[in-house]
């Protein structure tokens, strides 16, 4: 059956003009896998193999595998069913590489280079924790047998802490208003420095700003650890950037979650006011008027519990583009070498692949003349076909791509409402939680639908989708940030985006003197770095919680041809 492709992105919306927010840490799940084998190599003449097994990884940027764990040794067997754990830091947006190597550990040298090698398997963390609600099996290389993984989440990074904070008595900052006060919430790392993770909205022109509820994930704020510390930072909001602080004052969520009361009013600091005066008392105070700590699903539980990410690609086929058989072409191919359409694809792609089981992707174009009758189309499929546009892996879509260039004629406008609402018909079908869409558009120039486009994402907001666009060439995007909502919320025709779906990157800032496969790996990681968070937000918002454990991998809609219904 048709299928169309799995992904996510997130973030909460920032509200109105608020400021600039700080670097976002992307929280690390910690991870647990269960290994065991069967049908090993026995390396012993007068007993059964004493199996061990291995754990290494290779991380983004890195080019060598380094030990992350290891299983106990369990005598006589070639059944093993190692008892310890091992635990790996999981990030969505990284394909993190990972090397099982069975050992039959006889000797007592700790170096499992004196030991007889039983054989290994390599696969991405990604792939196990993409294995819906299953175990993971593998046949063993250079041996016999199999290795089967299991990946859990662990809970206490499932966590989600909901805080009413308020200020009262700020000090004064604007010369002819008061104050337009924001905070920043820092976590302490193991190094002792400070993290900015987490900030509120601005209130406007107060000294007793009361802010929105502040809902933050647990493993974010204090990494799970209740009694790490936590510093939070109020500062008054100017529009040029040059934020003043007001004051910090430190906390853990151990004391916070002593509630309201004389422990959780703090004094807000200001560093130089105190240095400066002896007679300084504080700067305004803040109060916890309420605190809540909850489980919940967590983005592996979603996946784990058999909700599908469907992938789709939208790639610019505008004559700005320039002539595919010129080499100052974005389009051109030169053997060997990745173009940047190229290069995005498979950066997106080749993360996403790991958790798509039949792993085909739709792939569409926009902005093309089409033939045989030669119409310009935005929203037609690259692999040639009328009515299904669906292509076998990363392979497929580059495939498609690179031979849609020897029939598509580049033309215009830069229109992405079509695909945008092409996706969006699937969603708006599909909203019971076992689906979630991610279309990836691939653009070299300034949109010429702004308003449908706008509109197109303000509808889709509301839908389990996300958007991710990626800018080619070196054409002035700054326009294209306003439909990224980190910033400020994307509205139209009066009506504000439930949510950020939208996640906006420059590919010129990943490449030069990283090197091209290095580049892959840091634009993956910014491009996807939002997407768990963002279908998290929808299932959050739309009660979709109730499906996990009931739902049923493999009902994918049905693929119409262009403007067709889904």
């Amino acid at each position: 059956m048709n299928r169309h492709r799995k992904m996510q992105a997130g973030g909460m919306p920032a509200m109105g003009g608020g400021p600039p927010g700080p670097p976002q840490m992307v929280p690390m799940t910690t991870v647990e896998l269960s290994l065991s084998a069967k049908g090993l190599k026995n390396k012993d003449a007068l007993s059964k193999s004493d199996p061990l097994c291995i754990m290494y990884m290779k991380e983004t940027g890195q080019e060598r595998y380094t030990e992350a764990g290891r299983t106990e040794m369990i005598k006589d067997t070639l059944d093993p069913q190692w008892i310890r754990k091992l635990e790996a830091s999981y990030r969505f947006e990284e394909r993190q590489m990972l090397r099982f190597a069975i050992y039959d550990w006889d000797s007592k040298s700790s170096n499992p280079d004196d030991q007889d090698k039983l054989g290994t398997v390599e696969c991405s963390l990604g792939e196990i924790m993409g294995c819906q609600g299953s175990q993971m099996s593998r046949t063993i290389s250079g041996g016999s047998g199999v290795l089967i993984i299991q990946g859990d989440e662990v809970s206490a990074s499932k966590e989600v802490v909901t805080m009413n904070i308020t200020a009262s008595d700020l000090d004064k900052k604007d010369f002819l208003g008061k104050s337009d006060p924001f905070l920043i919430f820092y976590r302490c790392n193991d190094n002792s420095s400070y993290l900015p993770v987490h900030k509120t909205e601005v209130i406007k022109k107060t000294l007793n700003p009361v802010w929105k509820p502040i809902v933050v994930p647990a493993r974010t704020l204090c990494a799970g650890d209740h009694s790490r510390s936590i510093k939070i930072e109020c500062h008054d909001w100017d529009s040029d950037g040059s934020h003043d602080l007001i004051g910090e004052c430190y906390t853990t969520l151990q004391r916070l979650l002593e509630g309201p009361g004389t422990t959780n009013i703090y004094q807000v600091i200001n560093p130089k006011k105190k240095a400066k005066k002896s007679s300084y008392k504080d700067s305004g105070k803040l109060t916890l008027r309420s605190i809540t700590i909850h489980v919940e699903p967590s983005f592996l539980d979603y996946i784990r519990g058999g909700t599908q990410i469907h992938f789709t690609v939208a790639v610019d086929f505008t004559a700005s583009n320039g002539d595919p058989r010129t080499p100052s072409s974005l389009h051109f191919r030169q053997p060997g070498v990745d173009n940047q359409y190229s290069l995005a694809i498979k950066a997106v792609g080749e993360i996403i692949q790991d958790y798509d089981t039949d792993k085909m992707f739709p792939a569409l174009g926009f902005g093309g003349r089409v033939p045989p009758e030669w119409v310009v189309s935005h929203e037609f499929f690259l692999n040639g076909s009328p009515d299904n546009p669906y292509c076998q892996g990363v392979a497929g879509v580059l495939d498609a791509y690179h031979r849609s260039l020897q029939t598509v004629g580049l033309y215009g406008p830069t229109n992405f409402a079509p695909v945008i609402n092409h996706v969006a018909r699937f969603a708006q079908a599909h909203q019971d939680g076992n689906n979630y869409f991610v279309l990836l558009i691939i653009t070299d120039g300034i949109i010429c639908d702004l308003p449908d486009t706008r509109k197109a994402l303000v509808n889709a907001s509301d839908l389990p989708m996300s958007v991710i666009i990626v800018g080619v060439g070196n054409e002035d995007f700054s326009a294209m940030e306003q439909l990224d909502g980190d910033e400020q919320r994307l509205s139209s025709g009066g009506k504000y985006a439930s949510r950020d779906i939208v996640q906006f990157v420059e590919l010129r800032r990943h490449l030069g003197a990283r090197g091209g496969h290095h580049s892959q790996a840091l634009l993956a990681k910014d491009v996807l770095a939002e997407i768990p968070q963002q279908l998290v937000s929808w299932m959050r918002t739309h009660g979709a919680s109730k499906v996990l454990g009931s739902q049923q991998p493999g009902a994918v809609p049905s693929v119409p041809g262009p403007g067709g219904a889904a």
